[in-house]
């Protein structure tokens, strides 16, 4: 296929034919993007990798700007979904007490989510002018960025109904007229583990209940697995530290514009892109560098 496109675009620069050379030149960008994406599946063969995400953003220090900052954040990943062609939906999200996000969990569904945004977990450290500071000082501010895989019903969790304290409340912010009139929201707190997960997304109380069960049980499952490796390394003797709250990427708006990798080294310019999505190099990135290491 490869050969085919260089053959076209080679003839049409021949005949000098703008519209042939374009029409070549696209097939072969086109080319380019298949093979890249399968070179970065080669690398997606985790446990979960091929499952859909169950993603949680949650504001830092910084106060304002953290939520902000939080904000900001889940708008780029809703539109890195949306250009990936996954789905993405909010199931349940905490205002800001002035502006921006305390905290948000949400889903992206598509094959190879999770794999993708392995990347992502840990730190997000932004550093820009405050636009809620009256003397424009710059403010650092952080969000964490967790996540685990959405087991669907490939894994079976057993829950204890009698583990579990079901509350019901009104949900709060933008989404309808049933919102602040009904005790739809839902939040499940697992009383063994002290594990809480709440939804309000869905107008009907039984809906939200089903969605929050799924997130506890992929919540508990990932909790599981993690301790089961933490036991593994342990008896083996491995002195390997797991720091979950590092700091993996800055996001510099001022003085200059620019977003690093502090795992990969790999520094974009053009921070209002990696912002608005552009996030695929940096995933590439890591996923290469984690293939190595």
């Amino acid at each position: 296929m490869l050969s085919d496109a260089s053959v076209m675009l080679e003839l049409a620069t021949e005949e000098g034919d703008p519209d042939a050379i374009e029409e070549a030149s696209a097939g072969v960008r086109e080319l380019a993007e298949r093979i890249e994406e399968a070179e970065l599946r080669r690398l997606l063969h985790g446990e979960h990798d091929q499952n859909s995400a169950i993603v949680s953003i949650n504001a830092g220090a910084g106060g304002t700007d953290s939520c902000d900052w939080a904000e900001m954040l889940l708008r780029m990943y809703l539109r890195w979904s949306e250009e990936s062609g996954f789905r993405a939906e909010i199931l349940d999200i905490q205002a800001g007490e002035e502006a921006g996000i305390k905290s948000v969990t949400f889903t992206i569904e598509g094959d190879y989510a999770y794999g993708y945004l392995r990347s992502e977990i840990g730190i997000h450290r932004l550093v820009r002018i405050s636009p809620f500071d009256a003397q424009r000082r710059r403010q650092t501010s952080f969000a964490s960025f967790s996540m685990v895989p959405d087991i669907g019903g490939e894994v079976e969790v057993s829950i204890d109904e009698k583990d579990l304290r079901i509350d019901t409340y009104r949900a709060g912010g933008a989404g309808g007229q049933h919102v602040n009139r009904t005790d739809s929201a839902v939040r499940i707190t697992h009383l063994p583990t002290g594990l809480v997960v709440q939804c309000q997304n869905e107008r009907s109380q039984h809906k939200n209940k089903a969605s929050a069960l799924k997130v506890l049980k992929a919540r508990l499952y990932e909790r599981a697995r993690q301790e089961a490796e933490a036991e593994k390394e342990r008896l083996a003797g491995e002195k390997k530290k797991i720091d979950f709250g590092s700091q993996i990427r800055s996001y510099t708006l001022h003085p200059s514009q620019r977003v690093k990798d502090h795992r990969t080294g790999l520094e974009i310019g053009n921070a209002d892109r990696v912002l608005d999505g552009g996030i695929d190099p940096m995933i590439r990135a890591y996923l290469l560098a984690a293939a190595e290491g």
